[in-house]
C-alpha cells in the first residue's frame, strides 16, 4: 500500500514548511527512517525521515517551495505500485481531480473580485492624451495625481512633476527576516504581552566556578575531546539544583500549572538570523563530560541549520549566557511553556566584601551577576528567591556535585 509523505508540523502553532531539499531522487529505494528530505520551519532547517520502506516516485513539490502542512507531497511504493491519483471526492459523490478544483476556484475567486474603487475617479478625471502616454511609460498612477488643468485635467506636465518628485524620493525598505527571526519576534512579543514575568537578581563569587573547570577541564578535554566551558558547569548545577525545586521545572499550560518529570534544559544559542535553544535532555542525570559534548554537538549543528526536531523538543528551562560578549548582567524574556529562564552575565573582577561582620575587608574577586525571570503563575517570588539561592550555594561549592567527570553526580 503506498505511503503518503506529506509536509510534516515540527513545531506548535506551524502552518506550512519550507522545502530545502529532497536527499531521494524520484525513482530510488528508501528505508524507514532513512533521511528523505530538508524541510525548513521558524526555528531551523531539519531532515526528515522515510515514513517507510519503498520507492520514492510522484514528487509534488520541489526544492524552494513553501507548503501547507499536512499535504501530500509525495509517495513511498512498493515496486510496480501506481501512486493514488490526485483526486477530492464533491457533494454529490463524485471524485474529480484536485486540477479541476483549483481552477473552478480560480475562477470563482476571479469573479467574485470588487472592482477597483479608483477606478471610476479615473475615468471620470480628463486626461491629455500625452499625458496618459507619459503616466504609462513612467509607471505614474492616475487616480494618484490632482491635476492642474481646466476642470482638473492632468496634464502632461503633472505627470513629469509627479515622476520627478517620485524618483526623488527613495521608497522605503522593509527587511521581513528570515523565518527563524520572524518566529523569535513572535513568541518575544507573545511571552512579554502575556507572561506575567518577575525578576530577582543575585551576584555570585564565580572562584569555585573557576577552579572546578581548571581542575576538570583537562580530564574531560582528554577524555571526551571537548573543551569544557562555564556554560556546560552551570546547565549541571542548575539540573541538580531543580531537583529540589520541582516548581521552577513546571510549565504553565490552560488547564494550570502541569508538573514536569524529566529535567530538560535549553541553552540559548546565537545564529545568524536569530535565537535558538536546543535542549540537553534529562540534563540531571547526564555527566558533566556528556553534557559538554552535547553542548558542542548542538551549537555545531545551531549554526550549520541541521537542527533535528529532537534537538529543540521538551526544554522545561533555559539558560541564556552573554557573559561571552562581556555583557555584566541583562534580563532575558520566558520561552513558554516553561516557568523561568536564567540570564548569566560575565564573569568579571570587582572590589566586594570579603569576610564576614566586622571582620570583612574589601577584596577583589571574579563576580558574575544571575538574573532568573519567573511566570509568577507558576512560583511566587519566594520559590524563585530559594532556588536562586540554593544555585548561589552550589556555584559556591560545585566539585560536591561532579565525583569525577565521567560520573558527573
Amino acid at each position: 500500500m503506498a505511503i503518503s509523505v506529506v509536509m510534516p508540523a515540527l513545531e506548535m502553532a506551524q502552518e506550512t514548511g519550507k522545502l530545502i531539499s529532497w536527499l531521494k531522487k524520484e525513482g530510488e529505494s528508501v528505508a524507514k527512517g532513512e533521511p528523505l528530505l530538508e524541510v525548513e520551519t521558524d526555528k531551523a532547517v531539519m531532515e526528515i525521515e522515510s515514513p517507510g520502506d519503498g520507492v520514492l516516485v510522484g514528487i509534488k513539490i520541489q526544492a524552494g517551495a513553501e507548503v501547507p502542512v499536512g499535504q501530500t507531497i509525495a509517495w513511498i511504493v512498493h515496486p510496480g505500485e501506481v501512486p493514488p491519483a490526485d483526486e477530492v471526492t464533491v457533494e454529490s459523490g463524485r471524485k474529480i481531480s484536485a486540477a479541476a478544483v483549483a481552477s473552478v476556484a480560480s475562477i470563482a475567486a476571479s469573479a467574485n473580485q470588487p472592482t477597483s474603487p479608483t477606478q471610476p475617479a479615473t475615468q471620470s478625471v480628463k486626461v491629455s492624451p500625452k499625458a496618459r502616454r507619459l503616466a504609462s511609460e513612467r509607471g505614474v498612477n492616475l487616480a494618484d495625481i490632482r491635476g492642474s488643468g481646466a476642470g482638473g485635467e492632468i496634464l502632461a506636465s503633472d505627470i513629469v512633476a509627479a515622476a520627478a518628485s517620485k524618483a526623488s524620493v527613495p521608497p522605503p525598505t522593509v527587511d521581513g527576516g528570515s523565518p527563524i527571526s520572524r518566529l523569535m519576534a513572535e513568541r518575544t512579543t507573545q511571552s512579554w504581552t502575556t507572561v506575567p514575568h518577575f525578576f530577582v537578581v543575585r551576584e555570585v563569587d564565580a572562584s569555585a566556578l573557576n577552579d572546578v573547570r581548571q581542575k576538570l577541564g583537562p580530564e574531560i578535554e582528554k577524555s571526551c575531546g571537548v573543551k569544557l566551558t562555564h556554560t556546560d558547569l552551570l546547565a549541571a548545577l542548575v539540573a541538580r539544583v531543580l531537583l529540589k525545586h520541582p516548581r521552577m521545572n513546571a510549565s504553565w499550560t490552560n488547564q494550570g500549572v502541569r508538573s514536569n518529570a524529566a529535567i530538560n534544559v535549553g541553552l540559548a544559542m546565537a545564529v545568524d538570523d536569530g535565537v535558538v535553544a536546543p535542549v540537553i535532555q534529562n540534563a540531571d542525570k547526564v555527566a558533566l563530560g556528556e553534557i559538554a559534548v552535547q553542548r558542542r554537538d548542538l551549537a555545531e549543528r545551531a549554526r550549520g541549520g541541521k537542527l533535528r526536531p529532537s534537538d529543540i523538543a521538551g526544554g522545561t528551562f533555559t539558560i541564556s549566557n552573554l557573559g561571552m560578549f562581556g555583557v555584566d548582567a541583562f534580563t532575558a524574556i520566558i520561552i513558554p511553556p516553561q516557568a523561568a529562564i536564567l540570564a548569566v552575565g560575565a564573569i568579571a573582577d570587582r572590589v566586594v566584601p570579603v569576610g564576614v561582620g566586622p571582620d570583612a575587608r574589601p577584596g577583589i574577586r571574579p563576580m558574575m551577576t544571575l538574573t532568573l525571570s519567573s511566570d509568577h503563575r507558576v512560583v511566587d517570588g519566594a520559590r524563585a528567591s530559594e532556588f536562586l539561592r540554593d544555585l548561589v550555594e552550589a556555584i559556591g561549592s560545585p566539585l560536591q556535585f561532579f565525583n569525577n567527570a565521567g560520573a558527573g553526580d
